[in-house]
């Protein structure tokens, strides 16, 4: 069953804005927790934007379920950091220090030898690694050959087409998802993903792992309620997973 990781950026950038401690982080992924998540995914930035770093030291004390965490390795203070807190799994994303968001994945045919060395190093620490991809059958491949045990797939493009066509959408997802599970490639998922495009990735693709939701999750709780949202995003991959089953 793919697991769900949620997000807590969001939630971080809004504490910051005033300076203080409301909302506050670790509460929220604790309620989060117990709500049904399977994981917290947080990105420290170098400027401490929205997730500060003493958030992920505090997170790995407290949390039961997997922390995830991203960030660009490029960064020495990011590969210290995770050298020092150990997280159940980091995701390597090749983000530049000034960018809003992730915007594309890895070329883990140019960057292989940084990336085998890196993967190598958090690995030795018994740190499960993914490495955010476009979904390219090259690129998979070479995320495999870096060492890499699993993949994230950067699903902006799918969510962006699949409002005016889901087929197409998921195309060169399915075609690209196919070759990593053939090499012996796991694969997570995330970006811009939500209640209305999720189930449908998910059937088409049951063997992801794990999705990774912040931003719409975030988004859909102002409406929702955190509890009630948690439980929607669980309760779409759970009929993903059952429709495959029929």
């Amino acid at each position: 069953m793919a697991r769900l990781s949620v997000n807590i950026n969001k939630i971080a950038l809004l504490r910051n804005s005033r300076g203080k401690n409301l909302p506050e982080v670790l509460a929220f992924a604790k309620d989060i927790e117990g709500f049904g998540a399977q994981g917290i995914t947080v990105h420290p930035r170098p400027d401490e934007r929205h997730i500060r770093y003493d958030d992920v030291r505090n997170l790995k004390k407290i949390l039961q379920t997997e922390l995830n965490v991203e960030g660009n390795p490029k960064e020495s203070k990011f590969v210290d950091l995770i050298c020092e807190v150990l997280p159940h799994q980091v995701t390597l994303v090749p983000d530049t220090r000034n960018q809003l968001t992730s915007d594309h994945g890895w070329d883990t045919v140019k960057e292989k030898s940084f990336l085998k060395e890196i993967i190598a190093l958090f690995k030795s620490k018994n740190i499960r690694v993914s490495v955010f991809v476009d979904p390219d059958v090259k690129m998979l491949e070479g995320a495999k050959a870096c060492g890499a045990d699993r993949a994230e797939l950067y699903t902006e493009r799918y969510a962006h087409l699949y409002p005016s066509g889901p087929e197409k959408a998921i195309e060169p997802y399915v075609r690209a998802a196919n070759v990593a599970h053939e090499i012996g490639l796991e694969l997570n998922a995330g970006h811009d993903l939500n209640l209305k495009n999720l189930r449908y990735f998910i059937q088409k693709i049951p063997f992801i792992k794990e999705v990774s939701i912040g931003h719409a999750l975030i988004s859909d709780a102002l409406y929702f309620g955190m509890e009630n949202t948690v439980r929607m995003y669980l309760w779409e991959i759970h009929q993903a997973l059952n429709h495959e089953k029929k």
